[in-house]
């Protein structure tokens, strides 16, 4: 009797989307969600294994000045934003999304780290119908959400 692969058997990674992803020779954006946070960092492929270029966290932006909650659709998009503003400082031009075995979901947060790292001026290949709305981005379905304090974080991140 033979063994699988380990992560595979314990379904942490599904080896063909891998392959596919890995077969476009780009770096990978790979965004991970929980409840509370959001993280994004930009991968690429080594034969001793993946080595992180750079990466962006939803704690970074007490730097930029937002104190608030950080797992909503508004701080994935400036998540998305610092990373993308992270790679052009690295000249990095294009990436493909890797979001893992998590779902894909129309509108989610996942989505809207990559609605602002193209917003930055990085390359990454979507559909423009998965993206969230520019409303659920800027936070207006949030009750108490900040809208002020929002285009105040941003612009510090894209340097205006």
């Amino acid at each position: 009797m033979r063994l699988g692969f380990k992560r595979k058997r314990l379904g942490k990674t599904d080896y063909r989307k891998r392959l596919k992803i890995l077969l476009a020779n780009k770096p990978r954006l790979v965004v991970r969600k929980s409840l509370k946070n959001i993280s994004a960092q930009v991968i690429e492929y080594g034969e001793n294994g993946d080595k992180v270029l750079l990466s962006a966290h939803s704690s970074e932006l007490k730097k930029y000045g937002y104190d608030g909650s950080k797992g909503n659709i508004p701080i994935s998009y400036l998540v998305g934003l610092l990373i993308g503003s992270k790679g052009k400082k690295k000249n990095i031009k294009e990436l493909v999304l890797d979001i893992g075995l998590q779902k894909s979901v129309k509108g989610s947060r996942i989505y809207s780290v990559l609605k602002g790292c193209v917003d930055s001026g990085l390359s990454v290949p979507h559909s423009k119908e998965i993206l969230p709305s520019d409303d659920r981005i800027k936070g207006k379905h949030i009750k108490n959400f900040e809208v002020n304090k929002f285009e105040d974080v941003k612009n510090k991140i894209l340097g205006k």
